[in-house]
């Protein structure tokens, strides 16, 4: 359920890549985030279902119980081919790690099972198969760039730093070239053409999606290409949710294709548990038309926020997926310490982070809390307007003085200072030859 929620962010931002257009970026905005509703809402209601009955858990392990696989090669997408040899020569993660981790079986510190390492050559083998965070290619024995053969566990997260960061900038930039092309690509093309072009029934639009998802391996990559076009008002907002959907369903094969080459009926269960989910959550938000309108309905409030503030995506970023999370992963660890201190202070601040949200509400219903935040976004827009048209004004305004002066044949200040000044050097001349 996190990760469905956190996969969307990816489309929220490229949507930010719209932000010089007004119009665009709500309508890129609304398409995005329509990702998001569908997403926040499945696990309001699928969570608390599945902590009472445990209905997926239930549903997936009887589906697994007479199943079998076998360790077998995984199948690769189009885009990972490619991607994936360029990659190899930057960086390598190594999965060990994740796993030890994930079993409680090692860390990333130091003399804990992977550091120090004890590499006679910059090789797979010559590392004895024993790496820290950054590991080498297991097929060739070629190690990346950043691998260092002496390498602490510092030295390693300073490397995948300078990666995370050097990616983040390639993306922003993949992102602005993206709707760039598709822009140039549009122009001229007739509306209607366009209109008829995206214009298909619902269901067939989540096959297509699907369809598409299942190929790429990426629902990131499906809806991030999708919104620029809802951007760009070549597909409309009741085309782009059942799309996102079908690219819902196909990411779940993904998952499915690596479990049925891997040892264990475990890793089946999460991947069918994650196409479920999707499945049920399409059943209770698409077919009739009233729900199909909540998620619908609330990515347009969203995208027309933006036409108040220009800046909400950055907050509705922030807040939703890195605020939200970081706090309710770290209410979670309170509990999960076995502390009885820490599992009071957890309960006492989920009390009070219940009461907060509470509070919230009744504000914004009954203490008019949405005008005055629509009014806080409205003043910060006028601002950034202000600050953005201040030079532009200022010269406008330093031209139309000066035809005023010349106008009206007043001397000009600077004239005037300039004339004061040689006065007063020629009085104080005098008075020296004096």
């Amino acid at each position: 359920m996190g990760a469905n929620i956190g996969t969307s962010v990816t489309n929220t931002i490229v949507a930010i890549g719209q932000m010089g257009d007004g119009d665009q970026l709500e309508r890129a905005f609304a398409g995005a985030t329509v990702h998001d509703m569908f997403n926040f809402l499945s696990v309001a209601v699928l969570l608390p279902v599945e902590v009472i009955t445990g209905y997926l858990y239930h549903l997936t392990k009887a589906m697994v119980k007479n199943a079998s696989t076998e360790k077998g090669d995984k199948w690769e997408g189009p885009v990972k081919v490619l991607v994936a040899p360029i990659g190899s020569k930057i960086i390598i993660a190594n999965k060990d790690i994740i796993k030890a981790i994930a079993q409680n079986k090692g860390s990333c510190d130091e003399g804990d099972g992977f550091y120090p390492m004890n590499c006679t050559e910059d090789s797979y083998s010559g590392c004895g198969k024993s790496f820290g965070l950054i590991s080498c290619d297991k097929k060739s024995g070629d190690c990346p760039a950043f691998f260092q053969s002496d390498a602490s566990a510092k030295d390693d997260k300073v490397s995948g730093g300078v990666v995370f960061f050097i990616s983040i900038v390639i993306l922003f930039t993949c992102l602005a070239g993206l709707v760039t092309v598709l822009q140039k690509m549009l122009l001229g093309m007739s509306s209607r053409i366009v209109y008829k072009a995206t214009n298909i029934n619902g269901y067939l639009a989540i096959v297509i999606g699907a369809g598409i998802t299942m190929v790429v391996q990426s629902s990131s990559i499906t809806t991030s290409t999708l919104t620029p076009l809802v951007g760009m008002g070549a597909l409309r907002l009741e085309q782009m949710l059942p799309l996102t959907l079908g690219a819902n369903i196909g990411t779940t094969m993904t998952a499915i294709l690596s479990a049925l080459v891997t040892e264990g009926t475990g890793s089946l269960q999460v991947a069918l548990a994650h196409l479920f989910f999707n499945l049920t959550g399409i059943a209770i938000w698409y077919p009739l038309p009233f729900m199909r309108n909540v998620p619908l309905e609330a990515a347009r409030k969203l995208g027309r926020t933006t036409r108040i503030w220009r800046g909400f995506p950055f907050l509705y970023i922030a807040v939703m997926f890195f605020l939200i999370p970081l706090l309710l992963l770290g209410l979670s660890s309170l509990f999960e310490d076995g502390s009885k201190g820490f599992t009071v202070l957890g309960s006492f601040l989920t009390i009070i982070l219940g009461l907060g949200i509470l509070y919230v509400m009744y504000w914004c219903r009954y203490k008019e809390g949405r005008e005055k935040c629509s009014s806080c976004m409205a003043e910060r827009e006028k601002k950034r307007v202000i600050m953005k048209e201040l030079p532009d004004d200022m010269i406008y305004l330093k031209e139309h003085m000066k035809r005023l002066i010349e106008h009206t044949g007043l001397p000009i200040v600077e004239e005037e200072d300039a004339e004061a000044g040689k006065e007063i050097d020629e009085g104080d001349s005098d008075e020296v030859e004096a």
